[in-house]
């Protein structure tokens, strides 16, 4: 399966399109925009899940789920000579700050910022400095605290990263935040190919793009009330272990390139697992395998412990450098993730035995 231009261009314009936990809503307008005509129907809920539906008068209901949040920081001191200091929004990571350039979300625009650090020379003779929240800062150029009102900036103001989507040896996409809105251009572009091949389904299949993962799975645990669903596939990253600094040991055996990898857990349901290793199987789609105790962290848990307990699986696409600014997955892993997903969704029938007794 190759990757059409309309799709890449959507995937481009969707990274690089802001949407900070929270504040998803720029996103997300570029991704019902693009899922639009591939649906039947749109819906948004009240804190800006979106989610499209194919059959949606449809009694058994099935969901394929990614985030759309991406990590970001908070305005939450500015000192009397105009320098900003943070609070993370989701897991972003203070050892990457120093020297990073920053968008600041201002009342009356975006304002440019840099993460400050002391240079090399005037650390000599003394304890190494290592970034801390408590000590990383942004300077936007104001020398005052009034000076920094002026330009917009207020506590509370979401602070995040412009780093853009590229493309690195054909091989791999780099960008910030494809942890995890690679997963929402996966999971259109399987109702893409459902309607540009003219595949009809036997239940109503809710293509659903969440919000406010990264800070506890809140817009998936929300939405599983509001859709109620028979069954649930989730997409999301997991680590490539094979970088350095990573104990595979504690984190496992994954791999960019080797392809999609199904997790092992207690809120992975069997039946939908086995589901999708066959058809990894019969399709000859390269699979991994992972293990995850107590919980996966993502928001496959969110969907199981809903309703009463809805028959959940996770689908992850390995991924470097985790919440940093430059995440990098396979292509042909995406290209995988995609086809494991669609030709899945083409196997499940509403009369399918989902009890384990």
């Amino acid at each position: 399966m190759k990757f059409e231009k309309k799709s890449l261009k959507f995937l481009e314009k969707y990274l690089n399109t802001s949407s900070p936990t929270g504040y998803e809503h720029k996103g997300q307008e570029v991704w019902m925009d693009y899922i639009r005509p591939y649906v039947d129907k749109v819906e948004v809920d009240h804190y800006g899940t979106c989610y499209g539906i194919i059959n949606p008068e449809a009694e058994f209901k099935v969901v394929i789920e990614a985030h759309a949040d991406e990590i970001s920081w908070y305005v939450n001191y500015i000192t009397d000579d105009g320098l900003i200091y943070v609070i993370r929004n989701g897991g972003s990571d203070q050892a990457i700050a120093p020297s990073k350039i920053v968008h600041i979300h201002g009342e009356k625009g975006i304002v440019k910022g840099v993460f400050g650090w002391p240079a090399i020379h005037t650390r000599t003779n003394q304890n190494e400095p290592v970034p801390k929240i408590e000590n990383i800062f942004i300077d936007c150029g104001a020398t005052t605290k009034k000076e920094v009102e002026e330009l917009g900036i207020f506590v509370g103001c979401m602070i995040t990263y412009p780093d853009e989507f590229f493309e690195m040896n054909n091989r791999y996409f780099v960008c910030r935040a494809l942890d995890n809105r690679i997963g929402g251009f996966m999971i259109a572009e399987v109702a893409r190919l459902l309607k540009e091949n003219k595949k009809s389904i036997p239940f109503g299949l809710y293509i659903t793009n969440s919000v406010q993962e990264e800070v506890g799975l809140y817009g998936a645990d929300m939405i599983a009330d509001t859709i109620k669903p028979n069954i649930a596939i989730v997409t999301d990253v997991t680590h490539d272990t094979t970088t350095p600094m990573i104990e595979k040991k504690k984190e496992g055996d994954q791999k960019c390139g080797e392809g999609p990898v199904v997790f092992f857990a207690p809120s992975v349901h069997h039946t939908i697992r086995e589901l999708i290793i066959d058809t990894a199987k019969a399709k000859e789609i390269p699979y991994q395998r992972a293990a995850a105790s107590r919980a996966t962290g993502t928001d496959t848990d969110a969907f199981a412990h809903s309703n009463g307990g809805v028959p959940s699986a996770l689908i992850s696409l390995p991924l470097r450098y985790m919440h940093t600014t430059v995440e990098m997955v396979s292509k042909e892993d995406v290209r995988n993730v995609i086809e494991l997903i669609y030709e899945t969704v083409l196997r499940i029938q509403p009369e399918m035995k989902l009890k384990y007794h």
